[in-house]
């Protein structure tokens, strides 16, 4: 029976759209959801690690967001245009793959001209081709050093806060939309699961000997994009660049060959693991773009929990957690949650499938 689109649709509030950060991280609320018995219990973030162990494992996603909003002025007309950075194609010749909006009035040959607050110009760049219809590919025209047009480039550039948020993003946000683990930079997006995490819970995990392994996989906007199949075997995800190191394969299978618990912290993590799997069923290094769509029925290989957010109806994230933790229970997970006003999508609250 094939699974379809429409068995994933919830009526969400959008007044439980959380448009800010929480105080601090780990104030979030946490909902537990126990697969084997139905139960759903609801917790504080802070109670995460009353369900570890010793010898037990979280797996985290250490990829770092880079700003990738940047307002260019069109040569000219002097319209503003924002450009919205996807991923670098040609280092050497500053090629990058962006999304632009107003979309209608950027064709091939125009130029773009960025500035500082002080109204100095920074960057030129000129557009070399279209690749969708808010897609273009253009060409930074710098002469300097790679690291000093990184930094003029991120310089110019913004946090890149979801548009459902309704709101510009400010100094907060450089600080919050990213994790305090991060360290490879490469996502449009961040990792939204583990936004929760302090400094203050890793070193809790830390002293109640609770191993921490990293995985690397650079979220773009097509995690986000809207699913237009109803089958969903005929969606295609866009291709993500993921890397997962021996440090991490030890770390987790060592915990699985004795016997402990393994918890993906959010559903890229998950996506990453499962895209390295061993004929040993255990977690192998592996290394280059994932266009995987975990959805259900799904036969899970490494992780026994999953730690993810509040995500939206119909959304790949969600289809990816009910994958993970049954359709009609996280169905019923959300009905709760809406009811008890948990707060949803990046800056929300947290739930633990067990």
């Amino acid at each position: 029976m094939r699974t379809k689109l429409s068995q994933f649709k919830f009526e969400l509030n959008d007044k439980l759209i959380a448009r800010t950060p929480s105080k601090r991280r780990d104030d979030s609320r946490l909902m537990v959801v126990n697969r084997a018995t139905g139960e759903i219990e609801h917790k504080q973030f802070t109670d995460l690690l009353d369900y570890y162990n010793e010898g037990d494992s979280l797996v985290f996603n250490n990829t770092k967001v880079f700003p990738a909003r940047l307002y260019g002025l069109k040569e000219k007309t002097q319209a503003r245009i924002e450009v919205f950075l996807l991923r670098e194609l040609n280092t050497q010749a500053r090629l990058w793959d962006v999304l632009v909006d107003p979309a209608r009035k950027i064709r091939v040959g125009n130029k773009l001209y960025f500035n500082d607050k002080r109204g100095n110009n920074r960057l030129v760049a000129e557009v070399v081709d279209n690749t969708t219809s808010r897609g273009r590919t253009i060409r930074f025209l710098y002469d300097g050093p790679n690291d000093e047009f990184t930094k003029e480039l991120h310089g110019l550039g913004n946090t890149p806060l979801p548009k459902l948020l309704e709101r510009e993003a400010d100094s907060r946000d450089a600080e919050r939309y990213q994790t305090v683990f991060a360290k490879e930079v490469g996502a449009v997006a961040a990792p939204t699961a583990g936004l929760h995490f302090s400094r203050e819970t890793l070193m809790r995990m830390e002293l109640a000997g609770i191993k921490k392994a990293e995985v690397t996989l650079h979220l773009g906007l097509g995690t986000f994009r809207d699913i237009e199949v109803e089958d969903l075997s005929k969606h295609k995800m866009d291709a993500e660049y993921f890397r997962i190191e021996q440090p991490a394969v030890d770390t987790v299978n060592a915990t699985k060959k004795d016997g402990g618990l393994v918890c993906a912290v959010g559903t890229t993590t998950l996506r990453a693991v499962e895209n390295s799997v061993s004929a040993e069923r255990l977690l192998a290094t592996n290394e280059g773009w994932t266009n995987k769509f975990i959805f259900p029925p799904y036969d899970f290989h490494i992780p026994d929990h999953l730690l993810t957010n509040f995500h939206l109806p119909k959304s790949s994230l969600f289809i990816t957690t009910c994958a993970f933790g049954g359709i009609d229970l996280i169905l019923e997970a959300y009905a709760q949650a809406q009811k008890e006003k948990y707060k949803f999508f990046a800056y929300g609250d947290a739930m633990l499938i067990i």
